[in-house]
């Protein structure tokens, strides 16, 4: 074992500077206020909230989640108070957290997109993320992050008019997801995060009926994090620009297969439902980790993924 060393769990996020690379995951946390009677929020390297939308959204009926085998299905349906009631009635706690305020962003069109970004940068907010999991209505309600062209039109066109660092949150519901990171960073998104969840289904045998009132739902939680590591390490070699790994991180082992893999920063999703403080936890444990190895910082661990070689 190497010699025990100081830890700077610092990482660099393009522009986008954290103070370690643990953040929530979108849909998980909240407006991160629910979560403040746990921990200190301030230990985070990002706070990313649930996402907002142009208009308040009731989301789908219920039920609308359903525990699965190492895993959960969710079919939520964005629900959310809207833009002017996030302005209101979650904005002035969140600037009272001392770490980064990440906002995911969702619309149905291009125009909601630029507009939600423009308003989050007037906010003040450090970052934005694009969720792409929406139907594009004016495309015929195709999801912008399953067809190219309209995925490339949309990050184009919000990095036109913002100077925010900009994420795009990758769907995995593609044939190849190399192709969508490559049109991400040329298209100017500062940062990629993946995977958004898996589409799947369960069934009531007794009953005949779907789980799901939506029928279908997303699907997180350890059940779906080999195939994230595995979009993670596939994009690693793709693009340079950095990446947030998240899917079914319970743990700061599990963490550390995303960033060894090639993520700079990991988010804890389902994890939180679990435990509330997943997240400080798994902060410890990279750094225990780090210190136990000799190494001193979060770059020398991202990407060094050691394969062997194939005869």
């Amino acid at each position: 074992m190497k010699k025990r060393t100081s830890s700077d769990l610092k990482v660099d996020l393009g522009r986008l500077k954290l103070k370690n690379p643990v953040m929530t995951a979108s849909g998980t946390f909240g407006y991160g206020k629910e979560y403040s009677e746990f921990f200190d929020l301030n230990r985070l390297g990002a706070l990313v909230i649930k996402g907002i939308s142009l208009k308040p959204m009731k989301g789908n009926p219920v039920p609308r989640i359903c525990e699965t085998p190492s895993g959960m299905l969710n079919a939520i349906g964005l629900q959310n108070n809207g833009l002017k009631g996030f302005m209101k009635e979650q904005l002035p706690f969140l600037k009272t957290v001392k770490t980064k305020v990440i906002v995911n962003i969702l619309g149905n069109s291009v125009d909601d997109y630029v507009e939600l970004a423009q308003q989050m940068e007037g906010a003040g907010v450090d970052a934005v993320e694009l969720n792409v999991s929406c139907p594009n209505v004016k495309k015929g309600g195709i999801a912008f992050g399953t067809e190219p062209a309209a995925f490339e039109e949309l990050i184009r066109a919000v990095r036109k008019k913002v100077d925010l660092p900009l994420i795009t949150k990758l769907s995995p519901n593609v044939s190849d997801i190399k192709q969508f990171a490559r049109i991400a960073e040329d298209s100017g998104s500062d940062i990629i995060s993946l995977i958004n969840t898996i589409t799947g289904m369960s069934i009531n045998v007794k009953t005949r009926q779907p789980r799901l009132a939506n029928i279908t739902g997303g699907l997180s939680g350890p059940a779906i994090r080999p195939v994230a590591v595995r979009m993670v390490w596939e994009c690693y070699k793709t693009v340079s620009i950095p990446i947030i790994g998240m899917g079914g991180i319970l743990s700061s082992d599990d963490a550390l297969e995303f960033i060894l893999a090639g993520a700079s920063a990991v988010a804890v999703g389902t994890g939180n439902f679990l435990n509330p403080t997943t997240t400080t936890t798994i902060i410890d444990g990279i750094k225990d980790y780090m210190a136990q190895t000799g190494i001193d910082s979060m770059s020398a661990l991202t990407g060094a993924l050691k394969c062997p070689k194939r005869p």
